[in-house]
């Protein structure tokens, strides 16, 4: 039986970016709805009893939708931390002289990754991986998918379907992407 993650952070930790709003409905609500969803598909089934990693490896359909969605919410949820200070140090993290490795520089990445949220067709996800070999890839996902199906290992993730960025930047998912 699956259950709904708790934020590691407060609600409102996130604004001005994400409010507490959106917080409520996208985590509280939407969310929700795939766990409780998924706990009915895999009732008396062999995915009852299998981790979330794996169902979204093997499973098709409406199984694979619902425990994709909530793997990456639980993803998404996750990676994020409320402000200190108005600049994040970045400098000397692994993931930042990664990022500089595979694409120049965080500059780039940031753009890239941006303009990926921005061109995806419909509703999904953009993700950082990395690939068998450490190398960083950005991967536009449609729907529930999630970089695992792929070999890859997800590192971070932008939610673009609208209940993640609606409430506060209404269809302007550009913006809500900056």
């Amino acid at each position: 039986m699956f259950t709904l993650i708790s934020l590691p952070y407060a609600p409102e930790a996130l604004e001005p970016v994400i409010s507490r709003e959106t917080i409520g409905y996208h985590h509280g609500k939407h969310l929700q709805t795939y766990v409780d969803n998924l706990n009915k598909l895999i009732a008396g089934t062999g995915f009852e009893s299998m981790p979330l990693e794996e169902i979204v490896r093997k499973a098709q359909g409406g199984i694979f939708n619902n425990a994709g969605q909530i793997l990456n919410h639980n993803l998404y949820f996750t990676q994020f931390m409320p402000m200190k200070s108005e600049e994040m140090a970045l400098d000397g993290l692994e993931i930042t002289k990664a990022i500089a490795r595979d694409f120049g520089s965080l500059e780039t990445f940031m753009a890239e990754f941006e303009q990926k949220g921005v061109t995806l067709f419909g509703s999904g996800w953009v993700w950082l991986s990395a690939d068998k070999d450490g190398k960083l890839v950005i991967t536009q996902e449609p729907n529930a998918g999630n970089p695992l199906t792929k070999g890859l290992k997800p590192l971070l993730t932008m939610d673009v379907w609208e209940h993640a960025y609606y409430i506060d930047y209404r269809n302007r998912r550009a913006r809500a992407s900056a």
